[in-house]
């Protein structure tokens, strides 16, 4: 399916910048701090909205592949990260560090 966004644009209600990108959308999930990822057909995926927050998955773009689940945090304090887990089992990260955005430290476990 295709997207529409709406709403301000600080918490994802433009997705004008990616909208050539959302192709062939199979799920969204958002975080509770004004971010979108929608996994396309392809296992790719595609973020916008606030770039602190999740909003930009540029620095794990590579990893993104053969997604087949994206979750996303809420709460007004914790919601700007999300998690995808892989076809293999494993599982990328971004957004805000403190928010679950950086999964380093566990990555191996």
């Amino acid at each position: 399916g295709s997207v529409v966004a709406w709403g301000h644009k600080a918490y994802g209600g433009d997705s004008s910048a990616v909208q050539d990108q959302l192709k062939n959308v199979q799920q969204i999930q958002a975080t509770g701090g004004g971010a979108f990822a929608a996994i396309l057909a392809d296992g790719s995926v595609v973020s916008w909205g606030d770039p602190d927050r999740g909003g930009d998955s540029s620095a794990v773009q590579d990893q993104l592949k053969d997604v087949q689940q994206v979750q996303g945090t809420n709460g007004l304090f914790a919601g700007g990260a999300f998690a995808a887990v892989l076809a293999d089992g494993s599982v990328v990260t971004w957004g805000k560090p403190g928010h679950g955005g950086n999964s380093s430290a566990v990555q191996d476990q």
